[in-house]
């Protein structure tokens, strides 16, 4: 599989990872429900012997399981790249909180690097500029991480510019993972053209919108989701929000049905097609769900093909 330069690290990475965030199973505020382990460990395999270089997770992402996941799916191989986020934290009642203090961070650390099972980790990200007040403490104690080598590169998520501007006055920022797909494509506005001028890497985070453009989601579907799945509530998942995105994943089937690509992987595709973009995480829960979207690493959507999607989404705001 190709690889692309990511940004200013010294990182060639593959055009899709493996996304880690359902695999940290259900009975947390942001799960997707109950996840078989013994199935994420094979689907994280599965994924790296087809050629994927890297994978994305989190601290929080079930409450420090999902990185236990990913230790235990590597572990006795050659290693990807490993992308993990601290910021987000909980307690014995299971409660999510956010803190970006020092000793907060270097705590959430040394936590994940035991999980991991690793000694160093590729790129460490701030998961959400919250409490915005302490984004420049936090980015301080990661570019101090990174000078004492427990990680190698820094960088944030879901950062606006005006706060990707304040921390670059402390250290550069080498990386970005903003959300982006055809449902949520407001980075593609300013934030997007930023980090293409200042050689910040993009690695974008549900590209399908969280199933959404899949092309296997239905009404049905939804209704029948359990109630730890943080998508029942969500407003793109219901009413007529819902009827546009599916009105929207049928087109990008229509697209897909002469190359033989499904609409998940022409979703991606489209991400993948600005420039800006160095690649894109793909959440996926089955050895099938990867088999299908390694794909969307060679894909590419022609002009006129691009022009049907943007055209939809001029009709349908």
């Amino acid at each position: 599989m190709q690889t692309r330069q990511f940004g200013k690290t010294d990182m060639q990475i593959t055009p899709i990872g493996i996304g880690a965030w359902a695999m940290g199973g259900g009975n947390w505020e942001f799960a997707w429900g109950h996840q078989d382990d013994t199935e994420s460990i094979k689907t994280i395999k599965r994924g790296l012997d087809l050629g994927i270089n890297w994978i994305d997770t989190a601290a929080v992402y079930g409450l420090g399981h999902s990185e236990e996941v990913v230790g235990a799916a590597i572990k006795g191989r050659e290693r990807p790249l490993i992308f993990t986020k601290c910021s987000m934290i909980w307690g014995e009642d299971r409660k999510v909180t956010h803190s970006l203090k020092a000793d907060s961070i270097r705590h959430e650390l040394e936590g994940s690097l035991k999980r991991l099972s690793i000694d160093t980790i590729d790129l460490y990200q701030i998961h959400w500029p919250d409490p915005e007040n302490e984004i420049e403490e936090g980015w301080s104690t990661l570019a101090q991480l990174k000078q004492e080598g427990k990680i190698r590169h820094i960088g944030v998520s879901n950062f606006n510019v005006e706060q990707l501007e304040k921390i670059e006055r402390i250290a550069p920022v080498e990386t970005l993972q903003p959300p982006y797909s055809l449902v949520y494509p407001e980075v593609g506005e300013k934030i997007l053209p930023y980090c293409q001028q200042h050689n910040i890497g993009v690695i974008v985070y549900s590209p399908m919108a969280s199933g959404l453009l899949s092309g296997t989601m239905t009404r049905e579907r939804i209704e029948h989701m359990p109630e730890d799945d943080w998508r029942k509530n969500d407003a793109e998942f219901k009413g007529a929000r819902l009827e546009r995105n599916l009105k929207l994943a049928k087109l990008l089937t229509e697209i897909g049905f002469p190359h033989s690509m499904t609409a998940g992987v022409v979703a991606v595709a489209w991400t993948l097609h600005n420039p800006a973009v160095t690649a894109a995480i793909v959440g996926t829960r089955n050895t099938t769900q990867i088999e299908e979207m390694v794909n969307a690493a060679e894909f590419r959507l022609k002009e006129t093909e691009i022009e049907q999607i943007n055209d939809f989404l001029t009709n349908n705001p």
